[in-house]
């Protein structure tokens, strides 16, 4: 037999604790939530002090103890992580059919942010050498985002960042980045070719989860420019088939 597993108990009873007073819509006392957790009032008193301090709990006004913001920060995480795991393998069957790393990415607080990339020996990423909030007029996946925006999102966007001069290809000027989003042939697919990286082009549609935007998309090496149309029409049905996934786990 195996030998048993080594438990800390305070942070056993400070679980009670959370889930006692997660049991009260107003609050409960201390005296309360030691009595339902069968701990000693000392114990209980030390350990709601603990997790106020940290934020889990909240201390009213009339002594009561209830959820605190720290919590709600750990179950939106959490959420956000099961939502990617329902995507990632669709990400990864896309990954294996063309053959390319895929990218997903979500317009969160004002910033094109990847939320996640699934790669492989035979697909290997794109080196993000310049960070991605500083390059998004450069990338497809950046560059979807911004053509989905409303005007003045996307002028407030372009108000705040430079638009850099990554490789000879980049557009360097938000006249001529909206112009060609505006006139992209593929629409609603964006490229970047070799605009973020030389060698590299990337083709990007955009997702939904809820009324958030974001972007679908892969790289492949320069030589692969003659399979966009392709990727394309792979790309449009999985975008959908994530936005309805995210759609109904909101």
């Amino acid at each position: 037999m195996g030998a048993s597993p080594t438990l800390i108990s305070s942070v056993q009873r400070a679980f009670r604790l959370l889930e006692a007073a997660s049991a009260h819509e107003t609050g409960a006392p201390a005296k309360q939530l030691a009595r339902e957790t069968g701990l000693p009032l000392g114990t209980a008193y030390h350990l709601l002090r603990t997790l106020v301090h940290d934020g889990y709990l909240r201390k009213l006004d009339d002594g009561s103890f209830v959820l605190g913001d720290r919590l709600q920060s750990l179950h939106t995480g959490g959420r956000s992580q099961a939502l990617l795991a329902r995507v990632r393998p669709v990400l990864s069957a896309l990954r294996d059919e063309l053959s390319s790393a895929a990218y997903l990415t979500f317009y969160e607080d004002g910033e094109i942010r990847v939320s996640e990339v699934v790669d492989g020996p035979r697909a290997p990423r794109v080196d993000l050498w310049v960070g991605f909030e500083d390059a998004g007029h450069a990338t497809a996946l950046g560059k979807t985002v911004l053509r989905e925006l409303d005007d003045d999102s996307r002028q407030e966007y372009l108000s705040r960042h430079t638009l850099n001069d990554l490789t000879p290809h980049t557009v360097t000027t938000p006249v001529e980045l909206i112009r060609r989003l505006e006139n992209t042939p593929l629409a609603p697919a964006v490229t970047d070719l070799e605009e973020y990286a030389l060698g590299t082009v990337c083709v990007a549609v955009p997702v939904y989860s809820g009324g958030t935007v974001g972007s679908l998309g892969v790289s492949m090496p320069r030589n692969r420019l003659n399979r966009i149309d392709e990727v394309r029409e792979r790309l449009l049905p999985t975008a959908h088939r994530i936005t309805r996934s995210l759609s109904l786990t909101m």
